[in-house]
């Protein structure tokens, strides 16, 4: 069935719910998982009083970006190692987490998408949009929605 899945996450509690359930599909499988993690791009510079002020430097965002999503990503490795499964790591940082996530689980060579959802429904879901939604809409992949 499921051999190499991708489990995304963002370190939160219910990311770890869809991570925990990743898990144990990969272990009653013996499959293994590629934890990934996706960080925010770049701030954009603030202009104000004809001044633009970056929020910090290029390089130093980048450094930061990678401790965040090592110590998000290192955690699901280790949770996974305990349980007998094999994890992978893999961050990349965009604007478009949906996207980002499609490309990851296609390079690592998944056969399905293990994600949460927050369940947002009505106005808060037009108005905020939902990246669940977004991939299952343009998954190729199988997708486990986990809430």
């Amino acid at each position: 069935m499921y051999q190499h899945l991708l489990v995304a996450t963002d370190g939160s509690k219910l990311s770890n719910k869809a991570v925990t359930h990743a898990i144990a599909l990969a272990q009653a499988l013996g499959g293994r998982l590629t934890a990934f993690y996706a960080s925010p791009e770049y701030p954009m510079p603030a202009f104000a009083d004809g001044v633009v002020y970056d929020p910090l430097p290029i390089e130093d965002y980048k450094s930061l970006a990678a401790k965040e999503a090592h110590k998000i990503l290192s955690a699901v490795k280790i949770k996974a190692e305990a349980a007998g499964v094999t994890c992978d790591e893999l961050h990349s940082v965009s604007g478009s987490v949906w996207e980002a996530m499609l490309v990851a689980a296609k390079k690592a060579r998944c056969d399905a998408i293990v994600m949460a959802s927050h369940g947002r429904r009505g106005v808060t879901a037009l108005l905020l949009g939902s990246e669940t939604q977004k991939v299952l809409t343009h998954s190729k992949l199988p997708v486990i929605v986990v809430r």
